[in-house]
């Protein structure tokens, strides 16, 4: 048996994930947030679980990450994707590289890049946790860290878009309140993507005129090192 939890950061609107294996109570947790540290370890400590692994999606530029102090208080082993150079973190995961958990839970990995170089999102039973690559009726970001429409639009239309229709889609953020969607509506339904070719998806990546991120100077520096900064941890 399997259960899943999701927690939410208000300030940077960020989803982090507990994946749990109610047998064994091992649990691997992806993309926590600096801020929400304390009320992660309660639930920790709450479920007698057993961190196995913390797993980063990519180098997050709107928050710090709380990976390394979660590390350090659990015993847990950090892995990050490749390419998004995260040198502290003990496994550097390639494309399709698997990670197992509790009673035979796997997690797959795929490089899913676009919103950064690095990206991966990360398949578990009928999910994928998409991280900033493919959010609820939008997509992260491409201007900055490497980032690539084109890549990010190969990335979803020939990866994700490949996973069967009512995979469950667990985003990195969203900004509506909307908790979860599935491969089929989004490749229904996603306005930048649905019945959108490489061009068009470029057009409207290349007129979104978002602002800079506010902590992107000092989180993106904080999160190649697993967010061990002094400031960290609150």
């Amino acid at each position: 048996m399997s259960h899943l939890m999701q927690q939410f950061d208000e300030v940077s609107f960020t989803y982090t994930y507990i994946l749990m294996d109610s047998d064994t109570h091992e649990a691997v947790i992806i993309d926590p947030v600096d801020t929400k540290l304390n009320s992660l370890i309660n639930f920790v400590n709450e479920k007698k679980l057993n961190i196995r692994f913390v797993l980063e999606t990519h180098a997050h530029a709107d928050h710090i990450t709380s990976a390394g102090n979660l590390c350090k208080m659990t015993g847990a082993i950090a892995a990050t994707p490749a390419h998004c150079n995260i040198t502290n973190a003990e496994i550097q995961l390639e494309d399709h590289q698997q990670l197992v958990f509790g009673k035979n839970q796997v997690i797959t990995a795929i490089h899913t890049p676009g919103h950064t170089a690095g990206s991966m999102s990360f398949i578990w039973n009928n999910a994928v946790f998409t991280g900033d690559t493919l959010l609820i009726n939008g997509c992260g970001r491409t201007d900055f860290q490497s980032g690539s429409s084109q890549e990010l639009y190969k990335s979803i239309t020939e990866k994700l878009f490949t996973l069967p229709d009512d995979t469950i889609v667990y985003p990195g953020h969203d900004y509506r309140g909307k908790k979860q969607s599935t491969i089929g509506d989004e490749k229904k339904h996603n306005p930048r993507l649905a019945g959108k070719t490489m061009d068009d998806f470029v057009a409207i990546m290349d007129n979104l005129n978002l602002p800079k991120p506010k902590l992107i100077d000092q989180a993106v520096p904080a999160n190649l090192s697993l967010g061990m900064v002094s400031h960290a941890a609150e």
